[in-house]
């Protein structure tokens, strides 16, 4: 009897141990409180977060003031809907998900625009083939179509479910079909939730809305502090050099390009201006560059701006690395110490050497490289860091870190830079970096540029090499309608003319690049006033309804036995501003659709019509990469430079009009060298064509241009 006793009581406890747990577990999950910060920003502390995340380690603040400027708007969606918990050392999010809802973001993806029903690590890390969050910029900012995005502002390796995971007791569930009887029987059945797993005790969450997608977009860099405005040689054309090229063949490469006339802005040192490299000195190679500073000098007399490439590495007993020993990580970097940059002291050794040994002498910007991954190369999970962060916030933010490093020394010498990097996350988009990889497909590249838009990223397609003329031309094309005009010729030696059947074409598309210098430079102004990304993809443009096309999966009973069918994106497009869509090419293309917005389209050469709201087939030249102009669209051009020192207040200004619609363009100007714009020293000129007549009138500022200056030109007629 005792024992039947025994068993019963245990199977009461079992049984009260079974409904209370879900019971304590519901309790603890709850839905964030939500507090107004600005207007059309929400912030919400989930337990107990990290003090050092993603937005302090970039030390931006927000430009409140500017998004106060914008139409207060309201979340969409039920904040009751959004809840959160904490347990065992993780926060677990979830937010809503409607039936048709889209989403977009997640940071630099290559193959994907939409990123629903995908299942991601976000860990900074070598773009290695597959978008699973593994990549140079793993922004964990998401933005839906129903205009609000979120970013979890964690340094940490983030897991996302972004549309994937169906739960029992769903206020949508999925329907319930029998796989062998019903065609419609799906491997991935309906999910009504996107859910993150953040390795934390807490989270800090902020919130974005607007009355569309851009508007997000928007808030969303203008919280990070901000995008930037290049100095104007930065939108010139960039040309890095081999490996151990010396003083000399650099002089050679310069004289090269003035022989050619083909436009340079910047030359690359690669490894071999350092002493040693691979992990790095930082000290120049006296045989290679014996006089740096008369170099450097001798550069900028011939309007040619140099940018360095490095990795933070430092040369063991070097004099750095000497310096930075209270300062250095457990583990090191192809045998170089690692810093740690979030100590004050670190930033200020490094800072001092680089102000002294680069910055002093001439020297323009840098390009970081190896702040990505690989994780065979790279600081394990398991290294120390003398700051008390671990490795694994390390890893999330080190590109970061080194941006923040160069940048604050050249805003104190009031001078501006440009440069690449190879790592970036949320709090970046002040910086005035690009970002770029060692991956070489150029479709591939194109989906980067237009996703870079949703994340406040830059990214440059850059050109390498070719295996035909026709390829050649096509990345040419791409690369100068892009952050960054740039050919990276470190292990090759190749140059614009390396296809001479094509170099005409070639020179065509530099040249035209430096024509809409204006335009371009207009673009980026809205990128540090407004938000907005200068390079944008079509879903952030008004009167955009993305066309797909459905692609049935195969079923193959080994190898894909659950195929579904899949619907192909629109990845090939992207705006240049407010005004021109770009159309790239690729190799053995010979025609490709073109998705237009609602509202007159015309061909950016010849003011032709083109459409409206309608997919078309062109077939491009080889000749000229397709563009495509809005309605009611002024572009501002100025006559061929070959360098941006030639852009002056002089300089004619053509004002081509496109299509029958009232149009005005802001055009923006400013000294192209310092950060005096951040203080008001700019001028705007508004340029307006009403009813086929144009007018020019200041805005703001001193007029830069006599009006005397600007032409004309309606090209639809």
């Amino acid at each position: 009897m005792k024992l039947t006793y025994f068993f019963v009581g245990i199977a009461i406890m079992t049984l009260i141990f079974s409904c209370e747990t879900p019971n304590k577990l519901n309790d603890e999950i709850k839905s964030p409180v939500w507090e107004k910060q600005f207007s059309g920003v929400w912030k919400s502390t989930v337990n107990s977060p990290d003090d050092f995340n993603l937005l302090s380690i970039s030390n931006k603040k927000p430009k409140g003031e500017a998004i106060n400027k914008m139409e207060d708007s309201a979340v969409p969606l039920d904040l009751n809907e959004i809840t959160a918990f904490t347990k065992n050392g993780k926060t677990y999010l979830r937010f809503p998900l409607e039936k048709e809802e889209q989403l977009y973001g997640f940071g630099l993806n290559f193959k994907t625009v939409r990123q629903r029903g995908r299942i991601m690590r976000l860990h900074v890390d070598h773009y290695r083939g597959s978008d699973d969050g593994r990549t140079h910029a793993p922004v964990p900012f998401f933005v839906s179509d129903r205009a609000y995005g979120v970013l979890i502002n964690s340094a940490r390796y983030i897991d996302v479910y972004s549309g994937t995971g169906v739960t029992h007791n769903s206020k949508n569930p999925a329907v319930v079909r029998d796989r062998n009887t019903d065609d419609k029987w799906s491997a991935r059945p309906y999910s009504d939730n996107l859910e993150f797993v953040i390795p934390e005790n807490g989270v800090e969450l902020i919130m974005f809305t607007g009355k569309n997608m851009m508007e997000v977009v928007q808030r969303f860099n203008l919280y990070c502090g901000g995008g930037f405005i290049p100095p104007k040689w930065g939108l010139g054309f960039w040309q890095r050099t081999p490996t151990l090229y010396s003083d000399n063949d650099i002089r050679k490469e310069v004289e090269g390009f003035e022989t050619k006339n083909f436009p340079l802005d910047v030359i690359g040192l690669e490894p071999g201006w350092h002493s040693k490299a691979y992990p790095c000195t930082f000290e120049w190679d006296k045989g290679r560059y014996p006089d740096p500073a008369g170099f450097a000098k001798e550069m900028t007399q011939k309007g040619v701006n140099l940018n360095l490439w490095a990795n933070p590495y430092l040369w063991p007993d070097s004099k750095l690395d000497k310096q930075m020993k209270p300062y250095i990580g457990s583990h090191t970097v192809w045998c170089g110490t690692v810093p740690d940059y979030t100590i004050p002291e670190a930033r200020t050794v490094m800072q001092d050497h680089l102000k002294k040994h680069q910055l002093d002498i001439g020297v323009s910007g840098f390009k970081i490289d190896e702040v990505d991954g690989y994780d065979e190369w790279l600081w394990p999970d398991a290294a120390t860091f003398p700051s008390g962060h671990d490795a694994e916030q390390m890893r999330q933010t080190y590109g970061n870190q080194m941006m923040r490093v160069t940048d604050e020394i050249y805003r104190a010498k009031n001078q501006r830079s440009y440069g690449l990097i190879r790592a970036a996350n949320a709090g970046s988009v002040s910086y005035p970096y690009v970002i770029y990889n060692d991956y070489y497909s150029h479709p591939d590249f194109i989906t980067a540029l237009i996703n870079s838009s949703f994340s406040g990223l830059l990214w440059t397609p850059e050109v390498r090499a070719s295996k035909s003329s026709e390829e050649w031309v096509r990345r040419m094309q791409s690369v100068c309608f892009s952050p960054m005009a740039m050919i990276n010729a470190w292990a090759d030696g190749t140059k614009p003319w390396s296809f001479e059947d094509v170099y005409e074409p070639c020179q065509d598309v530099a040249f035209l690049r430096m024509q809409l210098l204006p335009y371009i430079y207009s673009t980026f102004a809205q990128y540090y006033f407004e938000g907005k990304p200068p390079f944008r993809a079509m879903e952030l443009v008004d009167g955009y309804l993305s066309k797909e096309e459905k692609i049935e999966g195969k079923l193959d009973a080994t190898g894909n036995p659950y195929a579904e069918a899949i619907k192909k994106e629109v990845k090939d497009q992207y705006m240049m501003g407010d005004f021109i869509l770009v159309a790239p090419v690729f190799n053995n293309q010979k025609e490709r659709k073109l998705v237009l917005p609602k509202g007159n389209w015309y061909n950016f050469y010849t003011g032709e019509y083109i459409g409206n709201g309608e997919v078309v087939t062109i077939k491009p030249s080889l000749e000229k990469i397709p563009l495509f102009v809005k309605d009611g669209a002024i572009i501002p051009m100025i006559p061929k430079i070959r360098q941006t020192t030639e852009w002056t207040k002089d300089l004619p200004i053509e004002l081509r009009v496109y299509g029958e619609k009232d149009g005005q363009f802001q055009l923006y100007n400013d000294d192209g060298q310092t950060y005096n714009y951040e203080t008001g020293d700019y001028t705007i000129i508004n340029l307006s064509s009403i009813q086929g007549k144009g007018t020019v009138s200041k805005i703001y500022g001193e007029e830069s241009e006599k009006k005397s200056n600007f032409k004309w030109t309606y090209m639809s007629k």
